[in-house]
C-alpha cells in the first residue's frame, strides 16, 4: 500500500532533515491552469537532494501572496536509464489547491485558504510541506471545528471537519462492508453533538446498529416504542400500505381518495357517525381538508363508509374491490407488525408528540434519535422512511428554519436506487427534495452506502463532502471519482488498498482533500456492526429444544 507520509517516505535521515530545514526538492518547469510539472533536483550520483515525496504528499511553492500548496498527483521517469548508475530525469506532477497567506496588517498570523490567487512562475522552487505548514492547513480558521481523526501524512496533525459546510451542503460516507462506515458515522455525529448540545439528528437505522453508539444522548425508538399513526401518511404512502403497490387497483384508489377527506372532516367536526357521504365543514374556521392533510381520522369511519357504498351497489361483481379494500384494512388493524401504525383503540391527535420525539423538539438532553427500523415490515420500510424524511422537510420549512435537522440515511441505496424501476417513488421524492432544496430550509442529508454505484446519481451529486473508505468494486470507484474534483482524483487511487478505519475525505466540509485515519470510539460505544463470529458460535452446541422454543417465541412475537 502506498503511504501518504511526507517524512516517512524519504529514504534517509539526511533528506528528512533537509526537508524540515526548507531545502528545495525541485523546480517548476511547466504550469497549466492548476497543474504544474516539477523536475526533482539530484546530486552527482543521481539521488534526489531533498527526498522523493510520495503520491498524495503536500508540497509548497513560494509566491508573492505567500505559499502555494499543492498535492502530488503523479510521479514518473520519462526516460528510464538502462542501469542504476545512470542519471535519470525524475518528474513530479502536482495539483495546486490553495495558499497559506500572511495577514496584510503586518501580523505574523498565517492562514490557509482554498484557491490560488498568484500562481508560481517557471523555475520556482518546490519544497515539502513542513509540520507547521500542515498544522495551519488542517486546522483552518473556521469556528467550531470538530476533530474526527488524524491525517495520514503526519499522525500528530488532527483531522477536522467544518460543521456548517459539512451539513449545509450534505455529505456521504461510502465504503465496502466491514471497512468501518458505521463507526465513522458515529464518530462524526458524536463530535457534532459534543460541540452542539442542541442538535436535531435522526438516524434511520435498518439493522439496529447505532443504539449503543450515543449512550444517554440518544432517544432510541425501537419496534415496541415506534409510533407513526396511519393518518400521518399522505395518499401515496397510504395506498402503498393498504394496496401493496399492486397495479389494477384503480377502483380502490378512487374510493380511498373520496372517503379519507370525509373521515378527516368527521373527526375534525366531532361527528359521531359517518353513515352519510356528506362533506362536513370543519368547525373552528379551519382550512379545507385534503386527502394529504395530516389530520386524524377513524378507521371505523372508513369501514362504515365502505359498507354504506356497498349497500348502494346493484351488481354483485362490483362489490369485489370494496370487499377487498375492507378486508385489507381490517387485516392490518389486527396485525401486530403494524401496531405502530394502526394500533390503539382510540384515535388521538398526537402529531405534536410524534414530531417532538422523532426530531427532538425540545432536545431535552438528547440531541439524536436512533430509529431502529429492523422490526418494521420489509414491505413498508420505504413508506416509513418516506414519512420521516417528508416530515423533516416540512417541519424545517414551516418552522421558518428555526429547527435545523440532519437525516442520516443508512443503506441509502435501498431507498433511492439508481434503477428507476426499483424503490418507492414517494421515498425517492422525499430524499431528493432534501438533497436539492434542504439547504434553503435547514435540512441536511447524510448518505451512507456500501454500493455508491447503485444509488441515484442525483442524490450523490448533491453531497458536497465525501468520506470514501475502502472500495474494491470498480464501478463504485468510478462513481466516487466522478463526484470529486480533479485535484483529489489522485488520492482516490488508494481506495482499493486502504485499511479499516481509513478514508479519503474530499469536499467543502474538510479544509483540504486528505487521507485520514478515524479516531477510535470510546469503549462500549461502538455500533453493533460487526458480523457474526462463526468460529465462536460453533464452539458449543446450542441445539436444545428449549433454545429453539425461545427463538420461536420471539419469532412469533412480532406478529402477536
Amino acid at each position: 500500500m502506498v503511504e501518504i507520509n511526507t517524512l516517512s517516505s524519504l529514504d534517509t535521515n539526511k533528506p528528512r532533515l533537509a526537508a524540515t530545514a526548507g531545502f528545495a526538492i525541485g523546480r517548476i518547469v511547466s504550469v497549466s491552469g492548476s497543474q504544474a510539472v516539477v523536475v526533482l533536483d539530484s546530486d552527482d550520483n543521481g539521488r534526489p537532494t531533498g527526498g522523493t515525496p510520495s503520491m498524495g504528499s503536500l508540497v509548497k511553492i513560494i509566491s508573492r501572496e505567500g505559499l502555494v500548496i499543492g498535492i502530488v498527483s503523479g510521479l514518473s521517469i520519462p526516460v528510464p536509464a538502462s542501469s542504476a548508475d545512470e542519471h535519470e530525469l525524475k518528474i513530479l506532477e502536482i495539483e495546486m489547491v490553495g495558499e497559506i497567506v500572511t495577514a496584510r496588517d503586518g501580523a505574523q498570523n498565517r492562514a490557509f485558504r482554498r484557491g490560488v490567487s498568484a500562481f508560481p512562475t517557471l523555475g520556482s522552487e518546490v519544497h515539502l510541506a513542513a509540520s507547521e505548514d500542515l498544522s495551519i492547513i488542517f486546522s483552518s480558521d473556521a469556528t467550531g471545528l470538530v476533530r474526527i481523526g488524524t491525517i495520514q501524512q503526519d499522525e500528530n496533525i488532527p483531522a477536522h471537519i467544518i460543521p456548517d459546510d459539512l451539513l449545509a451542503k450534505h455529505f456521504a460516507v461510502v465504503g465496502t462492508t466491514g471497512t468501518g462506515k458505521s463507526c465513522a458515522v458515529s464518530l462524526i455525529l458524536r463530535g457534532m453533538m459534543q460541540e452542539h448540545k442542541n442538535a436535531h439528528i435522526v438516524v434511520l437505522d435498518p439493522h439496529n446498529e447505532y443504539a449503543p453508539a450515543f449512550g444517554d444522548q440518544a432517544e432510541v425508538i425501537g419496534p415496541e416504542s415506534l409510533q407513526l399513526p396511519y393518518w400521518l401518511l399522505n395518499f401515496d404512502e397510504l395506498v402503498e400500505v393498504l394496496l401493496g403497490g399492486e397495479t389494477g387497483r384503480r377502483v380502490e384508489m378512487e374510493v380511498l381518495r373520496e372517503i379519507i377527506p370525509i373521515a378527516k372532516q368527521n373527526y375534525r367536526a366531532g361527528a359521531g357517525e359517518a353513515s352519510a357521504l356528506v362533506r362536513k365543514t370543519p368547525t373552528g374556521g379551519g382550512n379545507t381538508i385534503t386527502v394529504d392533510t395530516p389530520v386524524p381520522y377513524r378507521i371505523s369511519d372508513l369501514i362504515q363508509m365502505l359498507d354504506t357504498m356497498m349497500g348502494k351497489l346493484d351488481k354483485p361483481e362490483s362489490l369485489v374491490p370494496y370487499k377487498r379494500l375492507k378486508a385489507r384494512i381490517e387485516a392490518l388493524t389486527v396485525d401486530g407488525r403494524y401496531a405502530f401504525m394502526f394500533g390503539g383503540l382510540t384515535v388521538r391527535d398526537i402529531m405534536r408528540d410524534v414530531i417532538g420525539r422523532i426530531f427532538r423538539v425540545p432536545v431535552d438532553g438528547r440531541p439524536i434519535t436512533v430509529m431502529d427500523l429492523s422490526g418494521v415490515p420489509a414491505e413498508i420500510l420505504n413508506v416509513v422512511v418516506s414519512v420521516v424524511c417528508r416530515m423533516a422537510f416540512d417541519l424545517a420549512m414551516w418552522s421558518d428554519r428555526q429547527v435545523p435537522i440532519t437525516i442520516v440515511c443508512e443503506e441509502a441505496h435501498r431507498y433511492v436506487p439508481r434503477n428507476a424501476a426499483l424503490g418507492f417513488e414517494p421515498t425517492k421524492r422525499a430524499i431528493s427534495k432534501i438533497a436539492k432544496e434542504g439547504r434553503k430550509y435547514g435540512v441536511s442529508l447524510c448518505v451512507v452506502t456500501q454500493r455508491p454505484s447503485e444509488i441515484d446519481p442525483t442524490i450523490l451529486s448533491q453531497t458536497s463532502t465525501i468520506f470514501a473508505m475502502r472500495l474494491t468494486n470498480q464501478n463504485d470507484q468510478e462513481i466516487v471519482q466522478a463526484a470529486v474534483s480533479d485535484a483529489a482524483v489522485s488520492l482516490l487511487e488508494f481506495l482499493p488498498s486502504m485499511g479499516n478505519g481509513e478514508a479519503i475525505a474530499i469536499g467543502e466540509g474538510v479544509p483540504l482533500p486528505m487521507r485520514i485515519r478515524f479516531d477510535r470510539l470510546p469503549d462500549g460505544f461502538a455500533p453493533r456492526s460487526s458480523g457474526a463470529s462463526f468460529s465462536e458460535g460453533w464452539k458449543e452446541d446450542r441445539g436444545s429444544a428449549e433454545f429453539v422454543d425461545a427463538v420461536i417465541d420471539r419469532w412469533r412475537g412480532q406478529r402477536d
